[in-house]
């Protein structure tokens, strides 16, 4: 009989249940908090994810042909994430575990991202580029996740969103930003690395003030989305000669970038490595991943449920890959 798990994704504006049975994903049903003004107030996601838990749940129970009480395990994102998101589907988790006496386990929502990464791709000792709206990080796993480098302020995903409020384009700024960027043309703007670091704060106050001074939304656009992509696409080459891999997987919900994969792919051709880009379904948060994660930890026994806004993920022991 196969072992199925729901998955509860509630990290950030994303409130998604997923279904895995040990072999397959069954479902990942999703909605996105959105605003045409841009960002996102915590607690107002919150609300969002509140109102629509319950529909989602029976969404992806339906698309699976699944009963609750058919699932052996309920996981959900225990962190890092918005504080307030993350308690929704922490209690949505102890709410149905109780109701139906299944097991509860916390998992971490970036390991999430790098395991479905893997699973979808195949790809076997990679460097990870981890690329989203909260996070930045040059991942690669020796007997444990490590983070080799990272962004020392916003994520690169938070910067196109900040970019696309100032120009008025609404949130998620990211798909926003890579349209008008078709049609722009390069403007020099700030390149910050730092070794295996990344700085992309003082790129978007200087993209603001040469927009404000008169270029075009469209050259901006252009000149941010290229910037911030080679500054990422030096960070891992450099990843891949210090720590001698041939493979990078990008994730994360840049992931769905099409330009950033193909600089990325451009650049991997040339050193006689190979990229994979995780599968756009599962580039952005969603409950799938959750599920996953939730599968390969289900012999972890979990007595506290709690959330953790800032937990990293050298912190965790990846028993499940000894």
């Amino acid at each position: 009989m196969k072992f199925k798990v729901i998955g509860i994704e509630s990290t950030a504006h994303t409130f998604s249940v997923g279904v895995f049975d040990g072999i397959n994903i069954l479902a990942n049903e999703k909605e996105t908090f959105t605003t045409i003004e841009g960002g996102m107030i915590p607690n107002k996601v919150a609300e969002h994810h509140v109102k629509l838990k319950s529909e989602i749940l029976e969404k992806a129970l339906n698309k699976a042909k699944l009963k609750i009480e058919d699932v052996n395990l309920i996981a959900y994102s225990e962190g890092p994430g918005l504080a307030p998101c993350l308690k929704v589907g922490k209690d949505f988790a102890i709410e149905l575990g109780n109701k139906y006496n299944k097991k509860i386990l916390g998992v971490n929502h970036i390991v999430a991202h790098l395991e479905i990464g893997l699973f979808c791709t195949k790809a076997k000792d990679p460097v990870f580029l981890f690329c989203s709206g909260a996070n930045t990080q040059v991942i690669m796993h020796e007997d444990k996740y490590r983070i080799f480098g990272e962004s020392l302020s916003i994520a690169v995903g938070n910067a196109f969103d900040k970019f696309a409020r100032e120009l008025g384009l609404g949130f998620p700024g990211g798909p926003k930003v890579e349209e008008m960027a078709k049609k722009g043309k390069y403007v020099a703007l700030p390149y910050c690395v730092k070794g295996m670091d990344m700085d992309f704060s003082g790129i978007v106050t200087r993209a603001t003030q040469l927009y404000n001074q008169g270029h075009s939304k469209e050259d901006m656009c252009y000149s941010l989305q290229e910037t911030c992509f080679a500054m990422l696409i030096e960070v891992a080459e450099r990843a891949l000669a210090h720590c001698e891999k041939n493979e990078v997987l990008l994730i994360g919900g840049v992931a769905s970038s099409k330009r950033f994969s193909a600089m990325l792919e451009s650049m991997c051709n040339a050193r006689g490595a190979k990229a994979y880009t995780v599968p756009l379904e599962y580039a952005g948060d969603q409950g799938a991943m959750i599920a996953y994660q939730g599968f390969l930890e289900r012999e972890r026994v979990q007595k506290k449920f709690d959330f953790n806004p800032k937990w990293r993920i050298d912190d965790i022991e990846t028993f499940w890959k000894k």
